[in-house]
């Protein structure tokens, strides 16, 4: 800690920004709860995905700048709407005709349709805990169900109830263009039917603020239905509902999709109602298909998805994309798995010789969370990528052989971290790179140069440098004529390894072998430019 004002500006990486501005909302006090208070929020409708993660992470990011530049206790809580009407039945989960039988009924009263659980919502919590487990997230998970049933937020229901004219003026204007019968029908106040069990979404006839109870209409037989508001038997419309959580838990700061910032203020007047101060919030930009279209199952638009990412590369790569631009829209394609885990490499390699105030403005510092780990290997997960093509090969002992004569270490034992990346690089080749990969004919100049290179390589009896490999290659180009000279690096890509782009091509020689280069080379220009993209 002990930062002094002037180091407190310099610190400018988003989660300082938004943990100063949290502290400066608090008066650099703690709160009355004895703790700061981080909340985000998870339907389990569906499966848990990539956003849910995004959302933990970057808050997690924020609480953890906001305890270095603070002694106030903080705490994280993960709250799953569970008790939520069921609505629509995923795509993405087996038995459909079951769960069509267990429309409209609390996601907690939803049979599993894996039959591995006692509800759909314990199954989709179970995943949401297991997977925020295995990152290491420090959280305190909260069902909503459990604190309903358990009349933790009956208090706040019955002043709900005594304030039910100012939460309809609230919301009403709301509903916009919404058919007039729907807001004819709206209450805050969704009944748990006595009768079915299902979230019942009907208008509110009559309160009794004494008795703290409403009155409804049961919509298959028409029985009026007094139902107390507190104990679990109603469920509040989530708008109310949000508001109400931030009210109850005192909640300090939460983040949220661009497209909830409408829902977002109303829940800020909702929650003044409520006799509290709203959270400081922050909104971030959603993310795109390849084709720049918002991420969505129900309409079929999606990305790459948490368990293909961690397929491909550690998790900690998955930490960098959600740091980066939060608030810039990104396309979650599958791209950008090699991208990002280039980019964390550099960053953790910068990272031992900045001073302070650099490295807590390192990615590398959010996305290991203050204890970036030392640089053990400068190879690219996209060298990873060109290498198990040039050598023909998914065997991982036969990389690897190549990859202890380049990083000097004797096994994988010695770097986890290197040995998790070229697993998962075999694995994204099979799947990304090796079905769609076009070898090009290289044009005369460009086989004449070619063949340059493979002669110098064969003859080489220079250092094992990528640096000095590099000068060679770099020479070849000027000597033949490349203009601009990145179109003779484009060249090799495409003949030798058919991308358009790849790594650093003097640490690949450096890697692969100046012998074993020149043979790849050779059998290029030897073989049709439509070759099959690997030979196993």
């Amino acid at each position: 800690m002990g930062f002094t004002p002037e180091e407190l500006d310099q610190l400018k990486a988003w989660p300082f920004v938004e943990a100063k501005k949290l502290l400066k909302k608090l008066n650099h006090r703690t709160p009355s709860k004895g703790y700061v208070l981080f909340q985000t929020g998870y339907g389990p409708s569906g499966l848990p995905h990539i956003g849910t993660f995004g959302e933990v992470a970057r808050t997690s990011m924020v609480r953890k700048a906001f305890q270095e530049i603070s002694d106030i206790p903080t705490k994280l809580v993960c709250f799953s709407d569970d008790l939520d009407g069921f609505r629509k039945v995923p795509l993405n989960v087996p038995n459909q005709d079951m769960l069509r039988e267990d429309l409209d009924l609390p996601l907690t009263g939803v049979r599993d349709p894996f039959g591995e659980c006692k509800s759909f919502a314990h199954s989709n919590n179970n995943k949401l805990r297991g997977f925020l487990d295995s990152f290491g997230f420090d959280y305190e998970f909260v069902s909503s169900t459990r604190y309903y049933q358990e009349g933790k937020f009956d208090e706040m229901l019955l002043l709900a109830l005594e304030k039910y004219d100012q939460i309809m003026g609230i919301m009403l204007p709301s509903l916009g263009g919404v058919k007039a019968e729907r807001k004819n029908s709206y209450s805050p106040f969704l009944p748990i039917s006595p009768k079915t069990g299902k979230v019942l979404q009907v208008p509110v006839l009559d309160r009794n603020l004494s008795k703290g109870t409403i009155l409804y209409q049961e919509p298959d037989d028409g029985e009026m239905i007094e139902l107390p508001v507190t104990g679990g038997r109603v469920k509040m419309q989530w708008k109310p509902d949000w508001a109400m959580r931030w009210a109850k838990l005192e909640v300090d700061y939460e983040m949220y999709g661009k497209d909830l910032i409408p829902s977002a203020e109303l829940a800020r007047k909702l929650c003044r109602v409520f006799g509290k101060t709203p959270p400081l919030e922050m909104f971030y930009e959603l993310f795109l298909d390849e084709y720049g279209r918002k991420i969505s199952k129900s309409s079929g638009s999606e990305g790459i998805s948490m368990e293909n990412w961690i397929d491909y590369s550690s998790p900690d790569s998955l930490g960098l994309f959600m740091f980066q631009k939060p608030k810039t829209a990104k396309r979650l394609t599958f791209d950008a798995v090699p991208r990002a885990v280039d980019e964390l490499q550099k960053f953790v390699g910068t990272y031992q010789s900045q001073n302070r105030i650099d490295q807590l403005n390192n990615p590398a510092w959010h996305v290991y969370s203050g204890n970036p780990p030392k640089v053990r290997s400068d190879i690219p997960y996209t060298m990873m990528l060109n290498l198990v093509g040039a050598a023909g090969t998914f065997d991982e002992e036969v990389i690897w052989g190549f990859i202890k004569k380049y990083a000097q270490v004797s096994n994988p034992s010695q770097n986890p971290e290197l040995q998790r990346n070229l697993t998962g690089a075999i694995q994204y080749f099979k799947e990304r790179v090796a079905p769609s990969r076009k070898f090009r004919k290289p044009d005369d100049k460009e086989r004449a140069a070619m063949i340059d290179l493979r002669d110098k390589l064969l003859a080489y009896e220079g250092g094992n440098s990528g640096e000095e490999y590099q000068t060679l290659v770099y020479a070849i180009g000027k000597l033949h004529r490349f203009e601009p000279l990145r179109s003779w690096f484009a060249t090799l890509y495409e003949t030798l390894f058919g991308t358009s782009q790849g790594p650093r091509f003097g640490s690949f020689i450096a890697l692969f072998g100046p012998d074993r280069t020149a043979e790849l080379i050779n059998q290029r220009l030897s073989v049709s430019h439509n070759q099959p993209s690997v030979k196993i």
